[in-house]
């Protein structure tokens, strides 16, 4: 064997070693009793010093340092990310890395119960010690990156993305923000309010929708699951995907359209190129790609007025004939702007600004320029500075993610930018493929879908975040797509 295909087998198993840990995630937040919990940080913690043993020992250094590609683009950039990785876990004590994974396991254990009671001084010495061990890996990874240490976290969740890059988009939408929030209140405040459905809504006939609708986007059942988690997520592996929701009896709404958005994450990981499965070059792009996968699905297609034409029937099948469904009022509901406290319940208007804040705050917690104590009044006073409310409790504040009490440092910026890159992919789509309306008012996303899978899901990680976006849409990334569509949609 080549020392190349020595290393893509050595890749190869350290992918199924990380299969195995992401379905041990996944089990634990659908299906594990609370007990487990402790047996499974310790089955986590070792897979992942199995896989960071794989890529540190002396073989792979050998390997990487004889290997050499082949001459076309996916060998070649196979091998510099499998570089990088190397690079990323040699700079990484292997204690630390178990460490890391045990100390975010028992965080997020005593994160679950602290939310429910609302009660940050009892999970802050978990999280504690979950930033200490944060900043130790940052504080490793940033020299031999030639990264601040913040950038040295997001390189982990979107690879060629920093601060540097990030802060003057978020300044930029801020800006956009400030100008037209109240303006937008205001025309939505002419209308009169939209009609809520009256429930019961039962969770079964909700299931029930719900799986027609992802399999509608296209997601295939024989290679996929849904179940149900506290937290709504897409997780498993590209040929066993699991994606989860919650059901609330009260409102289908916060089920249906989760749905729709892990299913754009699942599309992802299913069109990603069968070839090069189990290589960095055949895994999703990062974080912000993925997240605007889902992102495309929920907001930009399922949310425009043609995709609820063809919905309000199917609503009406389900749940009886009630007025609320009406194509109209469902474009009135769904697209209501309102201040609120809870990030993943905001609208698409005020949602970067919940992103921004932690963007900001996670920053100051990595350089130790905000010390942990004083997270909840300091996450209430960027709260109020950004949309005029104060959160009541810190479950309404700065317990409500599990993102900090997992060990997710540098994730939170790829919300946003996948939003953003969302609308750019969209505006470019339309403009290739002008029968995507018709479809969406057919419920058939099949164009939108085939764009997708040629212009993202089969480019996998051959290019980078923006690199992506210059061959599918012409341009680098930019907040103006984004603030022209919320400006179509609620100042037009």
């Amino acid at each position: 064997m080549t020392a190349y295909a020595k290393l893509r087998a050595r890749f190869e198993r350290i992918a199924i070693i990380n299969e195995a840990s992401a379905m041990l995630g996944w089990d634990a937040s659908a299906m594990m009793p609370p007990g487990g919990g402790a047996a499974r940080g310790d089955q986590l913690a070792v897979l992942a010093g199995l896989a960071h043993g794989l890529l540190t020992e002396d073989a792979a250094a050998e390997e990487l340092a004889a290997a050499r590609a082949g001459d076309d683009a996916w060998s070649q950039a196979n091998l510099q990310l499998m570089r990088h990785a190397h690079l990323r876990a040699t700079s990484l004590p292997a204690d630390l890395v178990e460490a890391q994974s045990r100390a975010n396991s028992a965080c997020e254990k005593i994160w679950r119960r602290a939310r429910q009671e609302s009660d940050f001084k009892s999970v802050l010495p978990y999280l504690d010690n979950v930033v200490k061990l944060t900043r130790e890996a940052a504080s490793c990874l940033a020299p031999r990156l030639g990264l601040s240490a913040y950038d040295a976290l997001m390189d982990g969740y979107q690879r060629g993305v920093g601060a540097v890059d990030v802060a003057p988009v978020f300044a930029a939408y801020e800006k956009f923000l400030r100008e037209n929030l109240a303006e937008i209140e205001a025309r939505q405040a002419s209308k009169p309010p939209p009609l809520r459905p009256a429930g019961p809504f039962p969770a079964d006939v909700q299931e029930a929708l719900c799986r027609k609708f992802s399999a509608l986007v296209g997601l295939d059942y024989n290679h996929a699951r849904l179940d149900r988690s506290a937290h709504p997520f897409c997780g498993g592996t590209p040929t066993d995907v699991r994606i989860t929701t919650r059901y609330d009896e009260a409102d289908f709404t916060g089920a249906l359209l989760g749905v729709l958005h892990e299913t754009g994450h699942a599309m992802y990981e299913r069109h990603l190129p069968a070839p090069w499965a189990r290589q960095p070059v055949g895994e999703a792009a990062g974080m912000a790609i993925h997240e605007s996968q889902s992102l495309i699905i929920e907001m930009q297609a399922c949310r425009r007025d043609s995709f609820l034409r063809f919905l309000a029937p199917e609503l009406r099948a389900a749940f009886g004939g009630d007025p609320a469904f009406a194509p109209e009022n469902l474009g009135l509901l769904w697209r209501r702007v309102k201040r609120g406290f809870i990030r993943v319940d905001a609208d698409e208007v005020t949602y970067p600004a919940h992103v921004i804040l932690r963007f900001r705050l996670e920053q100051a917690l990595i350089s130790g320029d905000l010390a942990l104590a004083d997270l909840p009044g300091a996450w209430n006073e960027a709260l109020f500075g950004l949309l005029g409310i104060t959160p009541g409790n810190d479950a309404e504040g700065c317990l409500q993610d599990i993102h900090w009490y997992d060990g997710a440092f540098g994730y939170f910026p790829s919300y946003t930018l996948g939003a953003m890159a969302a609308a750019q992919l969209m505006q470019a789509a339309r403009a290739e493929e002008p029968g995507i309306d018709a479809g969406l008012e057919r419920g058939d996303l099949g164009v939108l879908g085939g764009w997708l899978d040629r212009k993202i899901h089969k480019r996998a990680s051959l290019r980078g975040f923006n690199e992506l976006l210059r061959e599918a849409t012409g341009e680098a990334l930019s907040v103006a797509p984004f603030e022209a569509h919320l400006r179509g949609r609620y100042l037009g």
